[in-house]
């Protein structure tokens, strides 16, 4: 299976919102043809009706691959119109947060090939990391291929079991949020020591987007990074001293952070 097969029995995308959307567009770009795509999708945007794909059509009887893209509480209503498609060569990806394999078996049948996807937000702009596992009915070739659709918003991991999502939410799932909000106290923090807001708040973003760039980019690792930047007694380490405190700095907040969303993620996940 790959994307021949794709543009051959089609792909039907259910929700395109901003996550559908942003893979959309770069299946699109990479060649997939419009008329191989059928979304289905309460409201289309005027993008969407200008790409040229199927909308809120009649659906082919066994496309090769159903992505799902709706929101979690939107499933239930959603799921079911293409139940018909289960127990068959249909492989199901979900990005849908929060909804495990076994409901998606118990809607679609035990024999469906399902793979669970968690994304993140950056993926709306190509930068994205998304992790992939596959129930025991999804074979490699069908693994390959949702690597290689999910690919279109960024890097892709596979996971070694479904249990790990909820850690993978805690971090890279929720975690472009982390930073967000480091972007917003740095800024303030800028401002608080005499730099008009504007200038704080981009010199904030850019050395959050520069150092991230680096960080993927070094052959380093981040802590020789960090190492590298930190000259005995100067200014970086004098904030160091602060950040890096174990009882009130990154070491105790961070992974507390985690937990608590890992936590929330297994919560939702049982209903």
């Amino acid at each position: 299976m790959d994307m021949n097969d794709v543009a051959k029995a089609g792909l039907v995308l259910l929700g395109c919102g901003k996550m559908g959307s942003a893979m959309l567009e770069g299946w699109l770009a990479q060649g997939l043809p419009a008329t191989s795509v059928w979304v289905l999708d309460p409201h289309p945007t005027d993008w969407l009706t200008s790409t040229g794909v199927h909308i809120n059509a009649a659906l082919p009887a066994a496309p090769a691959i159903v992505l799902v893209a709706v929101k979690p509480q939107m499933m239930g209503e959603a799921l079911p119109v293409l139940a018909a498609m289960g127990n068959g060569a249909t492989v199901f990806v979900s990005v849908a947060a929060g909804t495990p394999i076994a409901h998606f078996e118990a809607v679609l049948g035990a024999d469906t090939p399902i793979i669970r996807a968690m994304p993140n937000t950056p993926a709306a702009i190509g930068c994205g990391i998304t992790a992939i596992v596959g129930n025991e009915h999804t074979s490699a070739a069908a693994m390959d291929l949702a690597e290689a659709l999910l690919r279109a918003v960024g890097q892709v991991v596979r996971l070694d079991s479904e249990d790990q999502i909820d850690a993978v939410t805690g971090v890279s799932g929720s975690g472009p949020a982390y930073v967000f909000h480091l972007i917003e106290t740095l800024a303030a923090a800028g401002e608080a020591q005499g730099l008009p807001a504007a200038l704080s708040m981009q010199l904030a973003k850019a050395t959050v987007a520069g150092a991230g760039a680096l960080a993927e980019a070094a052959s380093e690792s981040p802590s020789q990074l960090r190492i590298n930047v930190t000259s005995p007694n100067g200014t970086t380490q004098a904030a160091l001293e602060v950040l890096m405190d174990e009882a009130r700095g990154f070491p105790d907040l961070l992974p507390r952070a985690v937990a608590a969303a890992t936590n929330r993620s297994k919560e939702l996940a049982r209903g």
